[in-house]
């Protein structure tokens, strides 16, 4: 019998007679770790981890945050955690979907409301801008601006969703390959925690999806109050907060 269905895990059973519409069974593959506010239990064959924006306009020092004169030492620090986690997670076929800005050239699905968190006084010195080389535009699909820093290792079967909101789940293919994977738990990872990983995590949280904040794989810019309440909020109403230093700990056993 062959498959059909653009993932193993959510594809029916055909041939020329019958079809079957019963999934493939998959082992479960559980693993435990600290958490707040509980000790947590989850299943990795369920699972798959979102690295949000870890981009060269946010993590690298000729991008476009620190061209206006942010420190960008924070959102660095998620990538030597990510290093050592997301090779550990591919090993156990956690799937890896990386989230980033990719905007239109021509910014014709962007609202005003989003134009101006980038360009507040409209002077076109936000999303589309040049920064530096005529040919490096702020967050532009296709541009170095938008790819992901260069120590951070992208494998073949990766997944990339380019977003255009600070949730990830607006305008974008990313619910229906989320469906498609068929995964009941979110890992969160990226910057900033307080923007958009917060905003793709409070989104996934309304869906039902389970969701954990990997505060030592997520970071912000933001004034170290604004990471301390989205770490509140998350563990308080959205999911779980843990570390991918504990995950890795536990995934190594």
């Amino acid at each position: 019998m062959r498959r059909l269905g653009s993932t193993y895990a959510n594809s029916w059973g055909a041939t020329e007679s019958s079809i079957s519409l019963l999934r493939p069974e998959r082992k479960s593959k559980p693993v435990s770790i600290p958490s707040a506010p509980q000790t947590l239990t989850f299943d990795l064959a369920r699972t798959a981890i979102i690295v949000i924006d870890m981009q060269n306009d946010f993590c690298h020092s000729d991008g476009w945050l620190a061209s206006i004169g942010v420190d960008i030492a924070a959102a660095r620090r998620p990538i030597k955690p990510l290093q050592t986690l997301l090779p550990i997670l591919r090993e156990h076929d956690v799937p890896v979907v990386w989230l980033n800005w990719g905007n239109r050239r021509d910014k014709l699905n962007l609202p005003p409301s989003v134009l101006h968190v980038y360009d507040p006084t409209g002077e076109d010195k936000g999303i589309g801008s040049p920064v530096g080389a005529a040919d490096r535009k702020v967050l532009e699909d296709g541009s170095w601006n938008a790819a992901i820093v260069d120590e951070l290792d992208v494998e073949a079967e990766d997944i990339h969703v380019s977003k255009y909101r600070m949730s990830g789940f607006w305008d974008t293919p990313l619910e229906g390959i989320l469906r498609n994977l068929r995964v009941d738990t979110l890992l969160f990872a990226g910057v900033n925690s307080d923007q958009c990983v917060l905003s793709t995590l409070t989104d996934a949280g309304c869906l039902g999806y389970d969701c954990i904040l990997l505060n030592d794989c997520s970071a912000t810019t933001s004034p170290e109050f604004c990471e301390q309440a989205t770490i509140y909020n998350v563990r308080q109403c959205y999911g779980f907060v843990a570390t991918g230093s504990d995950l890795v700990k536990a995934l190594r056993k």
